[in-house]
């Protein structure tokens, strides 16, 4: 462990589905990069040895009964008191060597967040990764900037370093896979200094089976980004439906002023009155996204005292 971790409370964090095969490894992958550390196996309802093997290897296992990666994530971070969290899969595919790095930028430039970006050989990256899956991971990571402005290149790595701040102030409502984008919008969002570093990333051990649904966890994760996006972006969200309502209705209207301007009448009634209630439609939706974004600028203030609330990463060490 570096230097500025040392008097540092640092737990290793392992939701598990089913690992057996791999979790023995993994836990010793970390006892030996950061052997001061506490290192938890949260089993998530596993039909297998996983339990058993976690704890014969030297972790502290804990359960989590609702199923999917959210729940266990705001499980853990509700229920371990710690200075630091290395976050990681039971699946020995994220490079434990490279933590004692990963937690040493933490305190070094005091950040809220690393990122553990995955990088795989070309050669090996239909070992790591099933068909789809990069591309996925680039289109979804594109999305999530023109969104919010910016975002990190692997926006659904699993290998994350974070501080206490991060940790007790991160209010993980997700249930599933979709936790890693909440994890990432929640930063942005607070605009939290973090980083970024690349690790290697391996493909699992034999016997290890990846739990990720391509389509069924792609369309969850769709499905948070822009319910995020309308939680955190009410003016743009409802903005955007109300310049679609108004310029529909302009569209419609062009042909009722240029008939009323040549003969004074206007023949079309319900037109008329369609396109009166689309203009209302979309001066609703505009006054919608701007009380919606009173209240999300409250919360946000809320969130932000309640996240400086807590010691910075490392301080009480400076």
């Amino acid at each position: 462990m570096s230097e500025a971790a040392k008097g540092l409370r640092v737990a290793v964090l392992l939701p598990c589905y089913n690992e057996e095969a791999a979790i023995a490894q993994t836990v010793a992958a970390f006892r030996a990069s950061l052997p001061g550390a506490a290192i938890y196996v949260y089993d998530n309802n596993s039909a297998d040895r996983t339990r058993e093997v976690a704890a014969a290897a030297g972790a502290i296992v804990r359960s989590e009964k609702m199923q999917g990666k959210g729940h266990v994530v705001r499980r853990m971070f509700a229920d371990v008191e710690a200075d630091i969290y290395v976050m990681a899969d039971g699946d020995s595919t994220y490079d434990a060597s490279a933590a004692p790095a990963l937690v040493a930028k933490l305190l070094d430039e005091q950040l809220d967040m690393v990122v553990g970006a995955r990088r795989t050989p070309a050669e090996r990256e239909g070992e790591a990764y099933r068909a789809g899956h990069v591309l996925g991971n680039k289109l979804f990571t594109g999305l999530l900037a023109g969104l919010f402005g910016r975002s990190f290149t692997d926006i659904f790595s699993g290998y994350r370093i974070f501080s206490r701040r991060f940790a007790k102030s991160f209010p993980a409502l997700s249930r599933g896979f979709e936790t890693e984008t909440e994890i990432s919008v929640h930063a942005l969002e607070l605009v939290m200094p973090v980083g970024e570093v690349e690790t290697d990333y391996g493909a699992r051990p034999e016997g290890s089976v990846s739990k990720l649904s391509t389509y069924r966890d792609g369309w969850r994760i769709l499905k948070t980004i822009l319910h995020l996006y309308r939680i955190e972006r009410p003016v743009l969200f409802y903005g955007s439906f109300s310049l679609f309502l108004a310029a529909l209705a302009v569209v419609l209207a062009v042909p009722l002023v240029v008939t009323y301007f040549q003969t004074g009448l206007v023949p079309r009634f319900p037109t008329a009155i369609l396109v009166t209630g689309l203009m209302i439609l979309a001066f609703l939706s505009f006054f919608t996204g701007l009380i919606l974004d009173t209240v999300v600028r409250g919360r946000r203030e809320v969130r932000r005292l309640h996240y400086l609330s807590l010691p910075a990463p490392g301080a009480d060490s400076l």
